[in-house]
């Protein structure tokens, strides 16, 4: 054996260092089970969040769906003294603005400003249908950030009461590792939050959408009451 290859096999072999990965499932499992039950709420309130602006989302599209030709024709019954026509065609269209000339139209015989009040009561109520359940998006695009909050201070005081406990000895790396699972309850809440405050912004652009086309029907059928026989 020569001089080299006796050299060779004593040097020691070159330690590849190990990497580590993060698996979102063994965050949240190894944060401790204040972690695991605030992500677990986390991903009701996501789940709640996602339901309430799909079934919003669509009941407002529903609801701002009318014939372009219908105040036209709501025009053609009231002014030939169809008012009977009038009223079914407002049964037949399903939408807010078709109700609230529908609730006028019954009112035709009263005095201007008792149609006027019929009118903005059943426009409040149909606002009202509208905004279902949309103040519960709003809680929760300002409640899961704070429960992620909530999650990394326990946390954070479980790591260090635990370095606490060893008199300061705990391993910086074991301390870490702590530290950075709690936070992912932080993560998980400003995610969950950023969505619901993303979908409430949404409905309500679109819900005023909705009222604006209900107030401009309104004002053209009060309009169509006003004018000379």
């Amino acid at each position: 054996m020569t001089l080299f290859q006796d050299v060779a096999q004593n040097l020691p072999e070159e330690v590849i260092p190990e990497e580590k990965t993060l698996s979102i499932i063994d965050l949240i499992i190894n944060g401790g089970t204040a972690s695991v039950i605030i992500i677990l709420i986390l991903f009701v309130l996501l789940f709640v969040a996602l339901y309430i602006y799909f079934e919003r989302i669509f009941a407002i599209k529903a609801a701002s769906k009318v014939d372009g030709n219908f105040m036209n024709q709501i025009r053609d019954h009231v002014s030939s003294g169809k008012l009977e026509a009038g009223k079914e065609l407002c049964a037949q269209t399903d939408a807010p603005v078709a109700r609230l000339i529908e609730k006028g139209i019954s009112r035709i015989g009263k005095p201007l400003e008792d149609i006027n009040k019929a009118v903005e009561n059943a426009g409040t109520l149909e606002v009202y249908k509208l905004e279902k359940n949309v103040s519960i998006l709003a809680t929760v695009a300002g409640a899961a950030p704070m429960l992620g909050f909530l999650g990394t201070v326990v946390g954070m005081i479980i790591a260090f009461h635990e370095m606490a406990s060893k008199g300061g000895q705990a391993e910086i790396g074991s301390l870490a590792s702590g530290i950075y699972t709690a936070m992912t309850t932080t993560v998980a809440g400003l995610i969950v939050g950023i969505i619901a405050y993303i979908g409430y912004n949404h409905l309500v652009v679109r819900t005023d959408k909705v009222v604006h086309q209900m107030e401009a029907n309104a004002v053209e059928f009060m309009d169509l009451l006003d004018e000379p026989a």
